[in-house]
C-alpha cells in the first residue's frame, strides 16, 4: 500500500503560534499543587547561563569528535564536499528512510528555480523495522521498482539512474557511497545490519530485481537538508533535523578533522560537510537537565543511555515525556482528582500532535486540550484548572526542546564563527515545521547567547525536502566527482 504520487508542496504555510500561560492565573486548588507546578517549572526551565554553559560542553564534544573516532559526538565525515550555486541540473532519484514511512522521490533540477519533485510514501511496518535487515531492504527496492513503473520512468539499455540513498541512522561513512551502521535508532533493530554498509544491501536488492538503478551516495538526511537549503539559499552553513529524530550537519574546514585519514593533500576542495550526529551528546549525563521522568522515559526505551540529547527535544519523545510528568501529578492526586484514563495510562498515547495543539489553544475555556483529554484520552471530565495544568506542562517540555536545540546550534555557530557573518541555517522535520513557536524560541536562545546581532546576521528557514531534494543534490556532485558533469539517461 502506498500513498497517491503527488508533487512535493511548499512548506510556506504559517503554523500555529504559541499561547502561553500565566502560572500565577492558574486558580490551584491546594498549595500543594501550586507548589508542585513551580518545581516543574524550575526543573524544566533553562536559564540563559545553563544555556551558554551546554553550548560551551557542545563544543567541546565537538573537537573531540574531530579529533578521533569512538567520542559521544561522532562528527562524521560525509565525503561530500564543495559548495552548491544553484545553477545545479539534471534528473535525480531519491529514497529515504528513517521514520514512519519509506520515500521514494524523483527530483529534477533546471538550473534555476526550485527543483520539481514527485513523491510516493510507503509504510513501514513494524515486522521490517525490528525483523531481518535484508526484508527490509529487498521492501526498499521493491518500492523504488513500483515507483519506476508509477512514473513511468524508462531508462536507455545498459543505463542505470543515479540515486541518493538518505539513511537517517548513524553510519561510518567511508566514501561518498560507502558506510558501516554504528547503530539503529528511532525504533528501528533490524538485525543482521549493524557494522555493515547499507548501501551494499540495497544496490544487491536492486540487482537481484534487475532494477536498473546505481546507488551513487549515501545521505543522512541532515546532510541531505543542508544541501537542499543550499541550492536556493547558497549562504547556508547548517543543516538541522528536528523531526522524529534530531541532528545537525554543518560545512567544516577539512584541516580541523584531525582524525580524518585520506590524503589531503589530493583532495581540491578545503571543505566537507560533517554529519555531526548531535542526538547523541552528553551520553555522560554532565550537563544536560535530565529529570526523572527524563530518566523514565530512557530507561523504558529500546536504546537505553543512548541519544540523550535526541530524547530530550525529538518529536518522538516529548509527548512521552509529558505523559511521564502528568501521570506523576495525578499519582499524587494533583491532577484529574487522582483519577487516571487507559489510554493516557499507556506508554506512547500522550501523542507530540497533541501538544501542539494545546500550545496553540487560546480559547478561555482550553477547548482544544479539554477535546484532547475528554474525546481523544477518553479522561471522563475535566475542569479549567485540570487543563490549565496540563497546557503548561506541554509548554515546559516544548521550550525546553527548543532552547535545548538552540544550544547546540548555537555550538555550531560558535566553533565556525558563523554567527558573526551573513549565514542561513535550513531546517527541516514536523517538529519545526509544524510545532508552535519553535522556531521563534530558538532563535530567542541564539540572541541569549550571541546577543541582538544573531538576529541580523543569522536566518532559520524551513528546508525544502532535505531527505529527498538534498540527496538527490548529493548524487549530482557524487557523480559529478566520479566522472564530471553527468547526464543522466532516462528516456
Amino acid at each position: 500500500m502506498s500513498e497517491a504520487s503527488t508533487p512535493i508542496a511548499s512548506k510556506s504555510v504559517p503554523k500555529a503560534q504559541r499561547h502561553r500561560i500565566d502560572p500565577a492565573t492558574i486558580e490551584y486548588t491546594s498549595e500543594k499543587q501550586k507548589n508542585a507546578v513551580q518545581a516543574l517549572i524550575d526543573e524544566f526551565t533553562v536559564s540563559a547561563d545553563l544555556l551558554k554553559a551546554i553550548k560551551d560542553n557542545f563544543i567541546k564534544g565537538m573537537n573531540k569528535g574531530l579529533e578521533r573516532d569512538g567520542e559521544t559526538l561522532a562528527m562524521i565525515p560525509s565525503h561530500v564536499m564543495g559548495r552548491l550555486d544553484g545553477t545545479e541540473s539534471g534528473s535525480y532519484l531519491a529514497l529515504d528512510i528513517g521514520g514512519t514511512n519509506l520515500r521514494v522521490v524523483s527530483v529534477h533540477l533546471s538550473g534555476h528555480g526550485p527543483p520539481v519533485t514527485y513523491q510516493t510514501k510507503y509504510p513501514i511496518e513494524e515486522r521490517l523495522k525490528t525483523g531481518d535487515a535484508k526484508a527490509l531492504f529487498d521492501y526498499m527496492a521493491d518500492k523504488v521498482g513500483s515507483f519506476l513503473d508509477e512514473q513511468k520512468i524508462k531508462v536507455s539499455p545498459g543505463t542505470q539512474i543515479e540515486l541518493g540513498f538518505t539513511f537517517s541512522f548513524p553510519v561510518l561513512q567511508t566514501s561518498i557511497n560507502r558506510g558501516k551502521l554504528i547503530k539503529w535508532t528511532k525504533g528501528f533493530s533490524a538485525s543482521g545490519m549493524v557494522g555493515k554498509d547499507p548501501v551494499a544491501y540495497l544496490q544487491d536488492a536492486f540487482t537481484r530485481r534487475h532494477i536498473p538503478v546505481r546507488v551513487a551516495a549515501l545521505v543522512n538526511d541532515t546532510v541531505g537538508t543542508l544541501l537542499a537549503h543550499a541550492y536556493e539559499h547558497p549562504d547556508t552553513a547548517m543543516g538541522v533535523i528536528l523531526g522524529t529524530g534530531c541532528n545537525g550537519a554543518y560545512i567544516e574546514r577539512i584541516n580541523k578533522i584531525k582524525k580524518w585519514k585520506d590524503a589531503k593533500e589530493d583532495v581540491a576542495a578545503d571543505e566537507m560537510i560533517i554529519n555531526m550526529e548531535f542526538g547523541a551528546f552528553d551520553k555522560e549525563r554532565a550537563i544536560l537537565p535530565l529529570t526523572m521522568f527524563d530518566n523514565k522515559l530512557d530507561r523504558k526505551s529500546v536504546n537505553p543511555n543512548s541519544q540523550i540529547l535526541e530524547k530530550m527535544i525529538a518529536g518522538m519523545y516529548l509527548g512521552e515525556i509529558t505523559r511521564n510528568v502528568l501521570l506523576n501529578l495525578v499519582d499524587r492526586r494533583l491532577l484529574f482528582q487522582g483519577q487516571i484514563s487507559a489510554d493516557l495510562n499507556q506508554m506512547w498515547t500522550f501523542e507530540t500532535a497533541y501538544m501542539s495543539a494545546i500550545e496553540a489553544d487560546a480559547s478561555p475555556t482550553l477547548h482544544a486540550t479539554r477535546k484532547i483529554l475528554e474525546s481523544t484520552l477518553n479522561f471522563q471530565s475535566t475542569d479549567k484548572v485540570d487543563r490549565q495544568i496540563v497546557k503548561l506542562v506541554v509548554e515546559l517540555v516544548g521550550r525546553r526542546a527548543a532552547r535545548l536545540s538552540a544550544a547546540a546550534i548555537a555550538g555550531v555557530l560558535e566553533h565556525t564563527e558563523g554567527w558573526k557573518k551573513k549565514a542561513s541555517i535550513g531546517i527541516d522535520g514536523s517538529l519545526f515545521e509544524y510545532y508552535p513557536s519553535f522556531d521563534t524560541d530558538i532563535m530567542d536562545g541564539l540572541v541569549e547567547v550571541f546577543g541582538e546581532t544573531v538576529r541580523t546576521n543569522i536566518s532559520i528557514g524551513l528546508a525544502q525536502d532535505g531527505s529527498g531534494v538534498g540527496a538527490a543534490l548529493c548524487a549530482l556532485l557524487a557523480a559529478k566527482h566520479a566522472n564530471g558533469p553527468l547526464t543522466p539517461n532516462v528516456v
